[in-house]
């Protein structure tokens, strides 16, 4: 998941270790983060009718991580992965997507927790939070039947302008 210390903020992208510590003050470092990325985005599309409507050039260059921001500040959970390497938790996992620029948007858990028959709800949910900060989100139905969203800016916009 990524701490708060030396290395600082790194969303979780549910390929991380369960979440553990004060909660409230990963909440709090999460809605920090989250402000300081509306405020890079005011900054970088100043030109803009609503600058914090469509992700910033900053935001295009780490995709993996601004989504997962996005995704944990909207209050989604993440997965987690325990060390013998298997999930430990259901929720979203956030990777590089097929094509450059784009995001893998899955909801895994471990064996018997039911993530497979709440992907496409909890997805949805996923999608409309991604939505509200600009992204565009895709649902699709992959191998085995199981759906992911790919998440990409919004079109005409691959330059970050």
């Amino acid at each position: 998941m990524g701490g708060e210390g030396e290395s600082g903020f790194e969303p979780a992208t549910g390929d991380g270790p369960p979440a553990s510590g004060d909660a409230a003050a990963r909440t709090a470092s999460v809605r920090s983060a989250l402000a300081g990325l509306l405020q890079i985005r005011r900054l970088a599309n100043g030109g803009r009718a609503d600058p914090e409507s469509v992700p910033a050039p900053w935001e295009l260059h780490r995709p993996v991580r601004a989504v997962a921001l996005a995704l944990e500040a909207a209050g989604l959970p993440a997965s987690a992965v325990g060390p013998s390497g298997g999930r430990t938790a259901k929720g979203y996992r956030v990777t590089e997507g097929a094509s450059p620029g784009t995001v893998r948007v899955e909801w895994p858990g471990p064996a018997g927790s039911g993530a497979a028959y709440e992907e496409e709800s909890e997805l949805t949910r996923c999608a409309g939070a991604l939505r509200e900060l600009g992204w565009t989100a895709l649902l699709y139905r992959g191998p085995r039947g199981r759906r992911f969203l790919e998440v990409e800016p919004p079109a005409g916009r691959p330059d970050g302008r």
